[in-house]
């Protein structure tokens, strides 16, 4: 496949263009990739997402797909090499709830908890963690959330695995602990050691001073 075919707008940092980019990897299509500053958003990222002006932004000959859930979405219907969606109705139902929910509960509301201060933090916190715990059970007894293999809510919840230690450094907060979250912490271990996503995650020191300069900034990308 010419790599003009498919084109990805994204953040070095972002943990929403990364799923995108692991679920390219791991179905074998070849892409552009076009590095987007968040803070002096480019006329082609403004065109082509002028509703949210956030990445990630999947261009198809020509096609337009937004938000990263829906990417994933739309390339595992596009490609079926490495299905990532159960065939199931009802497991694909509660597959995408629990995609929705790690997003709405956990991923876009976790670094802001982890910069807040005081009784607002400890408060922020303790919900997340009760909502953590929820994941906690829904991974029990799995190797991954799709069973064997890395599949849609994996690579959904994948930002746990290696952005939540570094928010946990910023934030000098400790949110996984492996005695408490013993489940979460061995899917880390092997999400992280899968070829696809070991070669594509964002440098750990290059994500924490970013992170440190964002401390006091709302978190946008998308």
């Amino acid at each position: 496949m010419a790599s003009q075919e498919v084109k990805l707008l994204s953040l070095w940092v972002s943990p929403f263009g990364h799923r995108v980019e692991w679920a390219l990897k791991l179905k074998g299509v070849e892409y552009e990739y076009i590095e987007e500053d968040i803070f002096n958003k480019s006329h082609l990222l403004l065109e082509l997402n002028p509703v949210h002006k956030k990445v990630p932004v999947l261009i198809h000959h020509g096609k337009v797909i937004l938000e990263s859930l829906l990417i994933l979405e739309y390339l595992d219907e596009k490609w079926k090499e490495f299905p990532l969606l159960p065939q199931d109705p009802y497991e694909k139902a509660i597959v995408r709830f629990w995609a929705n929910f790690g997003e709405a509960k956990l991923l876009r509301p976790g670094w802001p908890a982890l910069r807040s201060q005081g009784d607002e933090k400890e408060k922020a916190l303790k919900l997340w963690i009760e909502d953590l715990e929820k994941i906690e059970g829904e991974l029990k007894g799995k190797k991954f959330f799709g069973g064997e293999t890395i599949g849609y809510l994996d690579l959904a919840m994948g930002w746990i695995s290696y952005m939540l230690p570094v928010w946990e450094e910023v934030g000098c907060s400790t949110i996984l602990d492996p005695k408490k979250f013993p489940s979460i912490t061995a899917w880390t271990e092997k999400f992280l050691s899968h070829p696809v996503i070991k070669e594509n995650l964002p440098p750990r020191d290059k994500m924490v001073v970013w992170f440190e300069k964002r401390i006091k900034e709302p978190f946008s990308a998308q």
